[in-house]
């Protein structure tokens, strides 16, 4: 595992992703030596998590697939390695596939829900303002809409890291902003809805005239807790300079304002969907969707477009519906963006080769 951190680079998460895939290796086989691997075995575990439950429900195939995949690429490592070269044969490896029907399910894209703009208005409205921490939790409902950021770069943004004028947002690793992959890019606000851009605009100035905050304390801080008068319990009703330790309290303060307004729960990654979903309706030319791609920290637009751009069927049909097939014109704006993504397409299977770290 050394190998994977200091010589390939990746990071503790999918470290710990690839040692589990080994964990469940051994767990087939009782812990026996590696250089036992055989065709018989390559099936037999690949039956066996396909068989698995997980708090008594089957295991995914998605599941399934990434633990064949981390399994397939260690024993392709192994069998370079002195001592196993004459053991484990490559051929062998290759029957830890899954039949082509079940890999098409695996990696094709799930249909996530995310919320609407309605949604994020009505939550935000439905705050009644009272104390520094409602100003936070609405300020911040609206931020991870407008930003599409992650939740773990959110909680580690620094005020300092956000223009209020501009609304530029500076994703700095080297001050302390946990982006994925640890890149340091400059984002900024999407201007879905001018109330929600006063919500973050107008916290942030709060933050900095009024409780006077260094350019190093938290765009979202973490609630001061206070004891009360008897002791049995603690009250917040003010923020203090000091960030949060983890995502957890973003999923809290979402859950516990979604019941507060009788609405629906939404997680805080499903508003990074929301925010490409709202972001690409208004990409005309091959430019701006690129632009949008970038603003949300993918180097190209099939991660976009694969990861996030997928439509639920409602959207296909009401799209699909609306097109007028009669009167096609021979050149559109849109021909230099399927050109555009044929390109980038292509990069993001090229960059998925050389991603490979064994074979």
């Amino acid at each position: 595992m050394k190998w994977l951190k200091e010589a390939k680079g990746f990071s503790e998460m999918t470290i710990r992703t690839i040692e589990n895939a080994l964990w469940r290796y051994e767990d087939f086989t009782n812990h026996e030596d590696y250089g036992l691997f055989s065709q018989h075995r390559a099936i037999g575990v690949k039956k066996w998590l396909q068989a698995r439950h997980c708090r008594d429900k089957p295991v995914s195939i998605t599941t399934v697939y990434h633990h064949l995949r981390h399994l397939k690429d260690f024993f392709l490592w192994l069998a370079g390695q002195s001592g196993y070269k004459s053991k484990i044969s490559l051929d062998i490896i290759s029957y830890l596939s899954l039949e082509k029907k079940k890999v098409r399910e695996a990696i094709s894209p799930r249909q996530l829900k995310f919320p609407s703009l309605e949604y994020v208005l009505s939550l935000t409205r439905s705050i009644k303002i009272e104390n520094e921490i409602d100003q936070r939790d609405r300020a911040l409902i609206a931020f991870l809409l407008l930003s599409g950021m992650r939740d773990k770069a959110i909680c580690t943004l620094p005020l300092g890291c956000f223009d209020r004028k501009s609304l530029e947002i500076n994703q700095d690793s080297k001050l302390g902003v946990e982006t994925k992959f640890g890149r340091t890019y400059v984002s900024i606000l999407f201007r879905f809805d001018e109330e929600l851009v006063k919500h973050v605009i107008e916290w942030a100035e709060y933050l900095e005239r009024i409780k006077l905050f260094s350019t190093i304390a938290p765009l979202f801080p973490r609630s001061n807790l206070e004891q009360t008068e008897g002791g049995f319990c603690f009250i917040s009703k003010e923020v203090e300079p000091v960030f949060w330790k983890g995502t957890g309290a973003v999923r809290e303060i979402l859950k516990n304002r979604a019941k507060e307004a009788g609405l629906d729960y939404y997680h805080p990654h499903s508003f990074r969907h929301a925010a490409v979903h709202l972001a690409m309706k208004c990409g005309r030319t091959a430019e701006e969707i690129k632009a949008i791609s970038q603003n949300f920290g993918h180097e190209n637009i099939g991660t976009t477009m694969m990861t996030y751009g997928t439509l639920d069927q409602f959207s296909v049909t009401e799209i699909v519906t609306g097109i007028d097939f009669s009167n096609r014109p021979e050149k559109t704006n849109r021909d230099g963006v399927i050109e555009e993504l044929k390109k980038q397409l292509d990069r993001l299977k090229n960059r998925e080769l050389d991603k490979k770290w064994l074979g």
